[in-house]
């Protein structure tokens, strides 16, 4: 159960979606002026190295955050709307939309959406050298979720962070401290899941919980739905946050539909994106040789989602499909209710 590391996919598509999707959402709940307290069920190391020895051993930022950089700057601004390169959509975020439409000029001539714009900006803030040139190669630091929670963090507001493994356990535990912000940010080294059942409902009664484990084992997909279940249960107005990976699995399946019952039964709004670069078909080389694809699309999927979030994930999503999609099979969907 400690074999998954979470270096080996930093900066991956996953985490393009993931981080853009969460920079929303974080931007949006530290608006008020209540406290809001923020659980990270699964932290993970917290800063990552994009030329480090597990990031270049499986290559994965190539195919993200790397590659939305580098073919940005090939594609025209106009490229940023690109409706009509998403393969399906669902049925209320038609693309392209005036959402769609909603796209910022920046350096280097491309158009980025909103949302977008402000995750490469929060990876220029943590790679001076990157900012200066715009440049792939200087982009060297790349961070999970627990710095970019801590990131809009004001001084009321509390984060909680919880890693089992003990080599990014520790690793995490460093680097919060040298942020230097006491007791704002308590890290642990529990089981998530359980730990977030002592949080809940929270002082100040707003919340929001990010839950993604690495599904390594196939139990996490029933765990992260009895989870969500309980929390729900114990303080329904919190945003729920869970990420899953979409890959020929039942499991995997399963999970947004049970997410979506379970939002639909308490009466909760929901809204749930995911984004495929690929397809997941197993293929053979020259010499016949099976090979696996990889991991070919994810999901995000939010209980309680700030009214802002569907238009800014219709402004971003088209574009993460026009710049990191690798085949026909590439396309977004965008579902809400509630």
């Amino acid at each position: 159960m400690f074999s998954y590391r979470h270096a080996f996919h930093a900066g991956n598509h996953a985490d393009v979606l993931k981080h853009t999707t969460l920079i929303a959402l974080m931007k949006y709940l530290t608006q008020k002026d209540t406290a809001l307290t923020v659980i990270d069920t699964h932290a993970g190391a917290g800063l990552y190295r994009l030329d480090g020895d597990y990031t270049e051993t499986s290559g994965e930022a190539s195919e993200g955050i790397f590659k939305l950089i580098s073919a940005s700057k090939a594609a025209p601004a106009q490229a940023g709307r690109a409706g009509a390169a998403t393969k399906k959509v669902a049925s209320d975020a038609k693309a392209p939309t005036a959402a769609a439409d909603a796209v910022t000029p920046a350096a280097g001539g491309y158009a980025w959406a909103p949302a977008l714009l402000d995750y490469l900006e929060l990876l220029r803030g943590l790679n001076p050298h990157f900012a200066q040139t715009g440049d792939p190669a200087h982009l060297k630091i790349y961070p999970g979720s627990p710095f970019i929670e801590q990131k809009f963090l004001s001084g009321r507001d509390k984060l909680k962070l919880f890693e089992l493994h003990p080599t990014d356990y520790k690793s995490l535990a460093g680097n919060i401290e040298q942020l230097g912000v006491g007791r704002q940010v308590v890290v642990a080294r529990e089981d998530g899941f359980e730990a977030l059942k002592t949080f809940l409902p929270p002082p100040a009664r707003r919340a929001m919980v990010l839950c993604d484990p690495s599904y390594e084992m196939k139990s996490d997909y029933a765990r992260v739905a009895f989870c969500m279940a309980d929390a729900v249960k114990r303080f329904a107005t919190g945003t729920y946050v869970v990420w899953y990976p979409i890959i020929p699995r039942p499991e995997a399946h399963d999970l947004p539909r049970k997410l979506k019952t379970l939002a639909v039964k308490a009466h909760r709004p929901w809204l749930h994106a995911t984004l495929t670069v690929k397809s997941s078909k197993l293929t053979t080389d020259s010499e016949g040789e099976v090979v696996r694809p990889g991991l070919p699309a994810s999901g995000m999927f939010i209980i309680n989602p700030p009214h802002t979030l569907k238009a800014d994930l219709n402004a971003a999503l088209p574009q993460m499909v026009a710049l990191l999609g690798q085949d026909r099979n590439a396309g977004f969907t965008l579902e809400h209710g509630g």
